[in-house]
């Protein structure tokens, strides 16, 4: 380890995000629908994989629709948690069929880095809401929570399809999530601290899944 800090004056440029303008001005255009001409004349600065680069955001949602995975993420949101956005950006990094919030129908987005544009999300209003529309899809509900009884993420039931249940920093699951689930998983841990970040964790839950099925 070593306690030097690099001179602000050293510091890298900051390069712009993404790509400017097509080559070869309108002319050189793709003669292609799913191309958005805005972005072809102005270039593309959006947070996006290179493949989707210069497309209209309805034909990305349209191309992720076409092979997103077939696990969900369902957050509650009974304290305008910040990590909920953080939670919907790692879902669509993943792949998630769908992401469900529970309580709150308002979130903090500004984790999300405009992501949520991409990922469908549906709202509950509450735990048995949810839980009846779980039912109804025949998807099993899989609490992530640290608590008396839970399974480590590598050794637990992960089914193919599924809900994965996320709770709130610090309470965690409310009791009623608890109960509504099929199962409840742990994400092992070495260190002091009793849990690790809520975003955190969903993200290395969701990536557990996608090692098995994707």
């Amino acid at each position: 380890m070593t306690d030097e800090t690099p001179d602000a004056t050293e510091a890298e440029p900051q390069l712009p995000v993404g790509v400017g303008p097509w080559p070869g001005g309108e002319a050189a255009w793709p003669d292609d629908p799913r191309y958005d001409p805005e972005l072809l004349a102005n270039g593309d600065r959006r947070n996006v994989v290179d493949r989707y680069r210069y497309w209209t955001m309805a034909a990305i949602v349209a191309d992720l629709d076409e092979h997103r995975h077939p696990f969900h993420v369902a957050i509650e949101n009974w304290q305008h948690d910040m990590n909920i956005g953080s939670i919907v950006r790692s879902a669509n990094a993943f792949g998630a069929a769908e992401v469900h919030i529970i309580g709150k129908r308002r979130w903090n987005r500004r984790g999300a880095m405009v992501t949520d544009r991409y990922q469908h999300v549906r709202h509950h209003e509450d735990v048995a809401a949810f839980t009846a529309w779980a039912r109804g899809e025949d998807l099993p509900v899989l609490a992530i929570d640290n608590v008396d009884g839970s399974v480590p993420v590598d050794r637990a039931d992960l089914p193919e399809r599924c809900v994965l249940l996320f709770g709130q920093e610090g309470p965690g699951l409310s009791a009623e999530a608890l109960a509504a689930a099929s199962g409840v998983i742990e994400i092992t841990q070495y260190g002091s601290t009793r849990s690790i970040n809520a975003s955190a964790a969903a993200a290395v839950v969701m990536y557990e899944w996608c090692r098995r099925y994707a």
